[in-house]
């Protein structure tokens, strides 16, 4: 059996620790918790006709508080780089911890997250936004923690990466 660390990456509140609930147990709770430090859970999945196991690392997020603690990200396969669509100022912040991420482990496979793609009506990412991550070349998949979904997509696909690697 492979085994690949994921790590989850974004700013505070954008739905990490949501989207590894949804993904790993299939649940949704609206109560907020702040991750402090990392929290690890784990699911095997079958990607490429392999059975794979991933170690599923949520960071804390960064804001103006706290800083992501790079050391985590030490033996990462790769990693979901996560912004709220309702906070433009969340996209802005994967930029900068996707460069930092770059900066300790390398080019690693890595998937953009758009989520809160339940609350599409109060999106806060315009033609703008959309085209600098289209100019960073960057993949991106729509997800929802709350509703599932692209939850399972985006995991599938970040898998596919790692191993195809």
């Amino acid at each position: 059996m492979i085994q690949k660390k994921i790590c989850m990456v974004g700013a505070s509140a954008v739905g990490k620790t949501s989207l590894v609930a949804r993904f790993v147990k299939s649940i949704f709770s609206d109560k907020y918790l702040t991750t402090v430090g990392v929290k690890i859970d784990k699911k095997t999945v079958q990607a490429l006709g392999r059975e794979v196991n991933l170690m599923l690392w949520d960071l804390a997020g960064e804001d103006e508080y706290m800083q992501l603690k790079l050391s985590y990200l030490r033996g990462s396969s790769g990693y979901l780089l996560v912004a709220d669509g309702t906070r433009l100022a969340t996209l802005e912040a994967a930029f900068d911890l996707q460069a930092k991420v770059v900066g300790e482990i390398g080019a690693a496979p890595f998937i953009l997250l758009l989520n809160k793609s339940d609350l599409a009506d109060e999106w806060d990412l315009d033609d703008g936004a959309m085209a600098k991550i289209s100019e960073a070349g960057w993949g991106f998949i729509k997800t929802s923690a709350k509703t599932g979904l692209g939850v399972e997509e985006a995991f599938q696909a970040l898998t596919q990466k790692m191993i195809a690697g």
